[in-house]
């Protein structure tokens, strides 16, 4: 298992990013979660397998179509907490 811990920058909030990253990293197989932060980014884990982890990253990158990614800081994070994708409120 490959954790990464994300902060997205663009516009992100109010395109309905989470939930297509959601849909996204379930549809990869990941563990984790996502949350939009108070200062307009938004925050994921992703944690699986390396190849996986791979191509949600490099489509999160992209986003969904009303989103502009302007850049993702990556960091190896912790190991999620309980198993599947989840949407967290708002930090």
């Amino acid at each position: 298992m490959t954790p990464r811990l994300l902060r997205i920058r663009g516009r992100v909030q109010g395109v309905g990013y989470r939930d297509w990253l959601v849909g996204e990293a379930r549809g990869a197989g990941l563990s984790g979660w996502v949350r939009n932060r108070a200062d307009g980014s938004v925050e994921a884990l992703l944690a699986g397998g390396e190849d996986a982890v791979g191509a949600v990253l490099l489509a999160a990158r992209r986003g969904p179509p009303a989103a502009r990614v302007e850049a993702i800081e990556e960091s190896f994070g912790p190991l999620p907490e309980e198993p599947g994708f989840h949407k967290r409120p708002t930090l």
